[in-house]
């Protein structure tokens, strides 16, 4: 009989790591689970403590204090490496271009049992050899985008109407009221608070100027060097008040957000 294949399992849901654990018992290559863990913390220790190095690690993607991927900034993988998943398949396919293996949840008995014996024709299998920043960012552009508000429904007179936040040029507080301003002119009022609005619009569009002005940077005509290195703005159309000027605690993070 060969020598049983030596796992550990790093999972944060304790079903699926039982379910795992079961199904790789009843692989028909012998494999024996050595380790479980539920972080990344407890996965660094235990590949830490594990000597020899195991022969192979199955790794969680998502778990509950992070991306898995952070296991290989803080411990040297000696093994090779098979993800679990809940990802879209077709999403990871650049996985198995760069000849990375994953199992995706819940996880098939056939497809384990692939995984497992081509893992077994690698043998002596080497360390994993990829980048675990390239595939954090891989990962997070897999993950669900945020969905910023697309259009408000303002009421003019006895009429609603609806305007896209594409005719929005910037949102400005007065006297306890929002307002929105078109780029076409028009200003009318909004039932949110700029606070409310800041999450609500894609930052990568609007800033906070100040405490009153939240701006889509295509309204911003000119910026102007001011007293004691403040800024102050043009907008289009022109805000009730001419120039707006940026907090001062809001200048760095302004021109970073300029030059994003």
């Amino acid at each position: 009989m060969s020598t049983p294949l030596r796992a550990i399992l790093v999972e944060d849901e304790p079903l699926a790591a039982r379910r795992l654990a079961d199904l790789l018992r009843k692989q028909p290559v012998p494999l024996e689970v050595v380790g479980t863990a539920e972080s990344v913390e407890e996965a660094a220790e235990l590949l830490r403590a594990t000597q020899p190095a195991p022969d192979v690690l199955f790794l969680d993607i998502q778990l509950a204090d992070g991306l898995s991927f952070e296991l290989f900034e803080r411990v040297q993988v000696r093994c090779p490496v098979i993800f679990t998943t809940a990802y879209d398949q077709y999403a990871l396919r650049a996985f198995k271009h760069n000849s990375i293996d994953y199992l995706l949840k819940p996880i098939d008995a056939d497809e384990l049992a692939a995984a497992v014996a081509r893992l077994q024709a690698r043998q002596p299998a080497p360390a994993p050899a990829f980048d675990a920043t390239l595939l954090t960012q891989l990962v997070q552009q897999l993950q669900p985008q945020p969905q910023y508000k697309q259009q408000f429904v303002v009421k003019v007179g006895e009429h609603l109407k609806v305007i896209p936040v594409a005719q929005v040029a910037y949102f400005f507080s007065f006297e306890k009221a929002t307002f929105l301003q078109t780029r076409e002119g028009r200003r009318v009022v909004v039932d949110q608070t700029l606070e409310q609005l800041e999450q609500l619009l894609n930052p990568r569009e609007f800033f906070r100027l100040n405490r009153a002005y939240l701006v889509h940077h295509a309204a911003i005509q000119d910026i102007i060097h001011y007293t004691n290195s403040r800024l102050k703005t043009t907008l289009a159309p022109a805000s009730p008040e001419g120039d707006v000027l940026v907090s001062r605690e809001r200048v760095s993070t302004f021109r970073a957000w300029l030059e994003r």
